[in-house]
C-alpha cells in the first residue's frame, strides 16, 4: 500500500470518529440511557474540577521548544517514558538541530541515537520520513490541524493530539495513551479497549472546552495516585467518583473506608 493510500484511509478513520462523536451526543435514546448518559456527564465535570484544583498547571512532561521538536519527542515517547526521552533529546535535538537536518540522517546513526527508547528502528525510520515529507510539502513547517498531521509517517491521532494541544492550543480530540486508557477504564467512562474507541467515548461525554488538558490532567492523576500496579485508592481525590475504587483499594483502606 502506497503513502497516499494509507494517508486518505487515516484521514476517513479520522473523519468517521469526529462524526460518530457528534451521533453520541445527538441520538434518540431511550429515558433510562439518556439519564445514565446524563450521569456519566456530570460526573466527568465533577472529575474535571478536582483534577485541575489537584492538577493547576496540566501540561506534557516531553520538553520542547518548537512543535518539530514536540512531534519527535512524541514518537520516541511511544512504549518508553517520557523520562527517558528527555534524557535523549537534548544530545539529539544539538546534533540534528533542524527539521532539514533530520530530512538528512542516516538510518542507522539515527537509530543508534534513539536506541535506548525502545523499537528505534522503526522510530527512526519514521522521523527520517517525516522530515523529508515536512520539507517537501510543507516549507519544513509542522502542519497544525489534524487532517494534515495524520498524513505524516508515523503519526496517528494520539500524536497528532499531543502536539495540537501543546504547540498549537488546538484540539481536534483527545489524546489517549496508557493512562487515559487505565484510568477512562477505571472510572467508568469508557468499556472499550482500543485507543480510537476510547476517545470516541472521551469525545462524547468530556465538555469541549476540556479536551485540550484532559488527558495532561489524567496523565498526572496517573502517574501521582491511579498506578497501574498499586493504585493509592486511599490517597485518591476521585474515591467518591470512582466505581473501581473499593475493588483496587488495599484491603486495609476498605476496611476503614480510606480514611485514617
Amino acid at each position: 500500500m502506497g503513502e497516499t493510500e494509507r494517508s486518505v484511509k487515516k484521514m476517513k478513520k479520522n473523519n468517521h470518529l469526529e462524526k460518530s462523536a457528534k451521533m453520541i451526543r445527538g441520538q434518540k435514546q431511550p429515558e433510562k440511557e439518556k439519564g445514565k448518559e446524563k450521569e456519566i456527564e456530570e460526573r466527568v465535570k465533577k472529575i474535571i474540577r478536582i483534577l485541575r484544583q489537584e492538577y493547576p498547571s496540566p501540561q506534557t512532561a516531553l520538553h520542547y521548544r518548537t512543535p518539530f521538536e514536540l512531534l519527535v519527542a512524541t514518537i520516541l515517547a511511544a512504549q518508553c517514558t517520557d523520562e527517558r526521552v528527555n534524557k535523549v533529546t537534548p544530545g539529539l535535538f544539538q546534533k540534528y538541530p533542524t527539521v532539514e537536518a533530520f530530512a538528512r540522517a542516516r538510518q542507522e546513526e539515527l537509530e543508534n541515537d534513539i536506541r535506548s527508547t525502545g523499537f528505534f528502528r522503526n522510530k527512526a525510520r519514521n522521523i527520517i520520513a517525516l522530515s523529508k515529507k515536512l520539507v517537501e510539502e510543507y516549507g519544513g513547517r509542522v502542519p497544525d490541524s489534524m487532517e494534515e498531521l495524520i498524513k505524516l509517517p508515523g503519526v496517528a491521532r494520539k500524536t497528532a493530539n499531543i502536539v495540537l494541544a501543546s504547540a498549537f492550543k488546538k484540539a481536534e480530540g483527545i489524546a489517549v495513551d496508557t493512562h487515559v486508557r487505565r484510568l477512562a477504564g477505571r472510572l467508568g467512562l469508557s468499556r472499550q479497549t482500543l485507543p480510537e474507541k476510547i476517545e470516541k467515548d472521551l469525545m462524547a461525554i468530556v465538555p469541549r472546552e476540556d479536551w485540550l488538558d484532559f488527558n495532561f490532567l489524567l496523565v498526572e492523576h496517573g502517574r501521582k495516585i491511579c498506578q497501574a500496579r498499586r493504585p493509592r485508592c486511599e490517597e485518591c481525590v476521585l474515591r467518591e467518583l470512582c466505581p473501581s475504587a473499593s475493588k483496587l483499594a488495599p484491603p486495609e483502606a476498605k476496611k476503614s473506608g480510606g480514611k485514617e
